[in-house]
């Protein structure tokens, strides 16, 4: 009696049409993974690269029920006007006040402490956002 085979030799025809799915599958996975990421990257360059204007509330003092002191570092061009939005809250998060702070200087780090009028006491301080002044948001 003789022996039946049940498949081919091993390596002797080339890639099974299993093996060749699974290579196209990884280039496809590949490709498509490293152009996910080529487009994350540039999304993020482009909104870090895009911004002209930022700043950081380093701390705040609540001065009285109608007035807060914050101190703002804002990074920027030398050459461009900074306007910065700063919005502050009562206990319960219900804005008491609101407004828009002009950084003019000729410097690309200015460290100022503004006053914000509030119409109540408020508990915290949030800056809203910074764009370049004649910028529309």
């Amino acid at each position: 009696m003789s022996a039946v085979r049940e498949g081919l030799p091993e390596g002797r025809y080339g890639r099974s049409a299993d093996e060749r799915a699974d290579r196209k599958l990884k280039v496809v996975g590949s490709v498509l993974g490293v152009g996910l990421l080529a487009l994350v990257g540039w999304i993020g360059w482009d909104y870090v690269g895009g911004q002209s204007v930022s700043a950081e509330v380093i701390k705040f003092q609540i001065v009285s029920d109608s007035e807060v002191k914050v101190h703002l570092e804002v990074r920027k061009e030398a050459s461009v006007t900074g306007v910065c939005t700063l919005d502050s809250q009562d206990q319960d998060h219900t804005e008491v006040g609101r407004a828009d702070f002009t950084f003019p200087q000729e410097s690309t780090r200015v460290d100022e402490v503004v006053t914000l009028k509030t119409t109540g006491r408020a508990t915290m301080v949030e800056l809203v956002g910074c764009q370049a002044a004649g910028t529309a948001r």
